[in-house]
């Protein structure tokens, strides 16, 4: 098990608490196999030392428990607080246990010697010890060999065997001193690699979700384009009953009975009107049937047309709405009318939503068109509910809505303001939260 396996679900925060956990892990195996083996000790004391099976194996009853003791605090907050300090307490257990061994038997000729320097290497190898920390626990581990073999009754018997066995003990607290060196800067390249695998993991999953969604715009674009063109052709069809029924009414407003009739008279106005708005609307859709935006995006056009356009166009969201349309007497402009109309259905749309959900009692919409200089200035406020503080400057977000789910895909705002900056323009936005929500733009003036 590395740092990598011991996050695999959720990479810590910082190093320091990914150390946290590598040795939260390998504290719980460690004191573990710390007790199988002293334990099972017991076999070497009937091996060596017959005569103090009963002493030794006590000891290693006593020392057992108390590591079993610590292993269970590791379940409890106070133990997950200190685990570092409680490692400490257990791995010198063993150490004091096997000292007492040597002292309690031959000194520096016991064959428990062994088990001071294989504490030494596997303390150093398996738990996350600092130089510092793997120095300071050989250093005890030695002191206490050198007390247990001096203090002894007969003292040091073998002077030659004694140095030797310090010599074997200083070369495993080196090798321990090295691990912990090379473990640590292992486990920190480790760190850092899941980091970057994790952080490279979360941006291919934004990626892989924004693709989705663009893939999905992109299909809704093709089901447009096969529509626009099948529109083109039936606006075609559509535009000749239109004149055939116009050129109808207006010879029978021409009869001379329908001056005596006037409820003749007045259903035959009514269909007038009625089939003068059909043709408007089927005019400004061929505007988008016949002329891709973007296309000859420099044409001179009025603004005035465009505006009248967007709002028939957008006529059905707008109903119940005050429509406050306030023009200059010149209203030239230079770009992409297609495109500009697109903008302005756009913000209207966005505006009847608005004020639908504030649920005003006079709801209202003013678009407003005034001459700054060679440019327009466009300006579209309603009285809905305005825009949140933490959401104004993410309107412009490509995917960004604060409509319900299926309701808006968030792209209407982001293009249209790619529209406008293609016009050498800015789409800007202004906002009270509870009062009203202002939309503005500006275009320049053909020479």
């Amino acid at each position: 098990m590395s740092l990598v396996s011991t996050a695999a679900s959720q990479l810590p925060a910082t190093f320091e608490d990914a150390l946290k956990e590598h040795l939260k892990f390998y504290s719980r195996v460690t004191c573990k196999v710390a007790i199988v083996l002293i334990l099972g000790g017991v076999g070497l004391d009937a091996a060596f030392y017959p005569q103090h099976m009963l002493e030794f194996a006590i000891a290693r009853v006593l020392v057992a428990l108390l590591i079993t003791g610590t292993l269970l605090t590791y379940r409890t907050p106070f133990g997950d607080r200190n685990i570092r300090w409680l490692t400490y307490f257990w791995i010198v257990l063993p150490q004091l246990m096997i000292a007492w061994m040597i002292f309690y038997s031959d000194g520096e000729a016991s064959i428990y010697f062994v088990g001071l320097t294989f504490a030494i290497s596997g303390i150093g190898f398996f738990l996350p010890l600092s130089i510092l920390e793997a120095f300071l626990f050989s250093t005890a581990t030695l002191v206490m060999y050198v007390l247990a073999c001096v203090l002894r009754p007969d003292g040091v018997e073998n002077p030659q065997l004694f140095h030797g066995q310090i010599i074997f003990i200083v070369f495993y607290a080196v090798i321990s001193v090295v691990i912990s060196v090379y473990s640590g800067k292992w486990r920190k390249q480790a760190y850092l690699l899941q980091s970057e695998v994790q952080e490279k993991n979360r941006e291919l999953t934004e990626t892989n979700r924004a693709l989705a969604e663009v893939k999905g715009q992109l299909i809704q674009r093709e089901k447009m384009a096969a529509i626009g063109t099948l529109s083109a052709g039936l606006l075609h069809e559509l535009n000749n009953p239109v004149n055939y029924s116009l050129m109808a009414i207006n010879m029978g407003l021409t009869c001379p009975g329908v001056k005596s009739d006037a409820m003749l008279k007045e259903s035959l106005d009514d269909a007038l009107e009625g089939m003068q708005r059909v043709q408007n609307i089927v005019s400004d859709l061929k505007t988008f049937a016949y002329q891709k935006p973007g296309q000859d995006s420099q044409r001179p056009f009025l603004l005035e047309n465009a505006v009248r356009s967007a709002v028939r166009l957008a006529g059905y969201e707008l109903k119940g709405i005050e429509v406050a349309v306030d023009l200059p007497q010149d209203t030239h402009a230079l770009g992409d009318e297609p495109a500009i109309i697109g903008v302005l259905i756009n913000l209207l749309s966005n505006a009847a939503h608005a004020v639908h959900a504030a649920g005003r009692p006079a709801p209202r919409i003013d678009l407003k068109v005034a001459v700054e200089g060679r440019r327009l200035k466009v300006s579209v406020r309603d009285n809905g509910r305005g825009i949140e503080p933490d959401h104004l400057g993410r309107v412009f977000e490509p995917f960004f809505t604060t409509r319900d789910v299926g309701a808006g895909l968030g792209l209407g705002l982001s293009v249209s303001y790619g529209i406008v900056q293609r016009h050498g323009g800015t789409l800007a936005v202004d906002s009270a939260l509870g009062a009203w929500t202002e939309f503005t733009f500006d275009l320049p003036r053909p020479e």
